[in-house]
């Protein structure tokens, strides 16, 4: 081919330094459409696609009704791509409308945007908002907000000058008093997570007002199956909400597309960031749904944006959708009430095993909770892999001290026969 076009190797990668140059251009040659099937096959097999699912930590093994994907994959919602043009939009407008009605109504807020990337993203997002509306630069976040989360907004936030203060969590739970000391007259927001990252579920309306007294704002990530019982952050006198829409009908699939959610109070709704969709009439007094508030870089001046966030997940937005229209809301609140009973269950299980006992000892947790272990939980996880269960994520990748304790969830999917038989491996283990 090089020759074809009269070039050299050299001259193709001369711009590249020698050591980064590939080593071996030794290729193999090119195989028909179905040898190229046949090879992929053949390596997809080496996935262990087959273990028992109870790994958990934001990314959920819910299961998804059949219709969800024979709807999202119609044709008509094909592409994911903003509908700049309102009047060949409407279908796609009005179901990106109707999304954000639902986020508005599971989590008791005001207003919400038409999706972010994911949660991470969407958690970020928010605290950029809240410094935006407060005008101040300093954010309290506690170390029981997903980790991952966490050094996703410590990536984004490393050569900004924002006063990131992390507080550690006490007995599982955000640390009241730590959190209430350090709230000043600088505070632009404080970040916390319900249920936590260890599953544990809290009430923050003690911290609402607190932060409130000081002209800050609250921030919380919640898991949207929990909604179906628990009480909202809204109630708990939250501002802006976020999480992830995954568990909402969208499957693992390997770390992606996910769907990061947001809501806030009507009165901030001009700082939020991402696309808003909004209903009007046309000029014959018809219904009508457009694009509303686009404050984004592509609109005005880069340094007035909400966000450069310019992807916009509405594939994944309709998919969340579909599902909650599906389940309604009796159908969530059974599915979050089977999560919470069958990880009580579990729970039970697992700390009669001898040697395994519970990290914290709290009362309520939701689908997920921490047991500690004889030995380093990364060790008994590789030797549960081998009996067929993802058994779940060992917590000393993110927390010093915790080698030996485990995080472990427990959907509506998992049955009483699998949590059983997980039992019995890891008594077997041990």
């Amino acid at each position: 081919m090089l020759a074809e076009i009269g070039l050299t190797r050299g001259d193709l990668f001369g711009d590249i330094p020698e050591e980064l140059l590939a080593k071996d251009f030794n290729l193999p040659t090119g195989l028909s459409e179905q040898g190229v099937r046949n090879r992929l096959m053949e390596l997809a097999k080496k996935n262990a696609t087959n273990l028992t699912c109870f790994l958990g930590g934001g990314f959920y093994d819910h299961f998804i009704p059949a219709a969800v994907h024979a709807i999202t994959s119609r044709s008509e919602f094909y592409t994911a791509y903003t509908p700049y043009q309102p009047e060949l939009s409407q279908g796609t407008l009005q179901a990106i409308y109707e999304y954000q009605s639902m986020i508005c109504r599971l989590t008791e807020m005001e207003v919400s945007n038409a999706s972010l990337y994911d949660g991470g993203t969407a958690l970020y997002e928010a605290m950029m908002m809240a410094l935006r509306i407060t005008d101040r630069n300093k954010v309290i976040i506690d170390d029981s907000v997903n980790p991952i989360y966490r050094v996703m907004i410590d990536s984004y936030t490393k050569n900004l000058k924002i006063d990131l203060e992390t507080t550690r969590c006490e007995e599982g739970l955000a640390n009241r008093e730590e959190i209430l000391k350090r709230i000043d007259d600088k505070t632009a927001a404080v970040i916390l997570q319900n249920p936590n990252f260890f599953g544990c579920i809290d009430d923050f309306s003690e911290i609402a007002d607190a932060a409130h007294d000081k002209g800050a704002l609250l921030i919380v990530s919640c898991y949207p199956i929990s909604l179906g019982i628990l009480k909202t952050p809204a109630a708990m006198g939250a501002d802006i909400i976020t999480g992830e829409g995954q568990s909402l009908g969208i499957p693992m699939s390997f770390g992606g597309p996910y769907l990061g959610f947001m809501a806030s109070r009507k009165e901030y709704v001009r700082k939020m960031p991402g696309r808003i969709v909004g209903e009007t009439v046309d000029q014959a007094g018809r219904k009508a749904y457009v694009l509303t508030l686009q404050a984004r870089e592509q609109h005005i001046r880069r340094d007035k944006a909400t966000s450069n966030i310019c992807s916009n997940e509405a594939l994944c937005a309709l998919t969340a959708l579909v599902y909650l229209s599906l389940l309604g809301k009796d159908g969530l609140r059974e599915t979050a009430e089977l999560c919470m009973n069958k990880a009580n269950y579990a729970y039970e299980r697992l700390t009669a095993i001898p040697g395994v006992e519970p990290h914290y000892r709290r009362q309520w947790f939701f689908n997920e909770f921490v047991l500690d272990l004889p030995w380093e939980a990364a060790d008994v996880i590789a030797k549960l892999i081998e009996k067929g269960f993802a058994a779940g994520f060992p917590l000393s990748r993110y927390y010093e001290g915790m080698e030996n304790s485990i995080l472990i969830c427990v959907t509506e999917k998992r049955t009483k026969q699998e949590i059983g038989m997980l039992a019995e491996s890891l008594e077997s283990v041990l």
